[in-house]
């Protein structure tokens, strides 16, 4: 397959996947930002940074580097995740 039919096949499918306003951003404009999003939702659903690493083909560093700003909303579990540990 071609790039330019792929890339006319991938705009056309983001039609029927996304919202009208999601579409007239650049959420998803390429398929590679699939796996920005699909690393990004590994590390905010808590799976532990090697894991990620080990599964996205990255070392720790690279991807802490690369995606640790798109951690997010994490703060009150550990310190909950502290807490415990300190009464333990």
């Amino acid at each position: 397959m071609s790039t330019t039919a792929y890339a006319k096949v991938w705009k056309e499918a983001r039609t029927y996947a996304l919202t009208p306003d999601q579409v007239a951003s650049p959420l998803v404009g390429r398929p590679y930002d699939l796996r920005h999003a699909t690393v990004s939702l590994w590390l905010n659903s808590g799976v532990p940074a090697p894991d990620v690493a080990e599964r996205a083909g990255h070392s720790v560093d690279v991807l802490l580097r690369v995606y640790g700003k798109c951690i997010d909303g994490q703060r009150e579990v550990a310190n909950q995740r502290i807490a415990r540990a300190l009464t333990a």
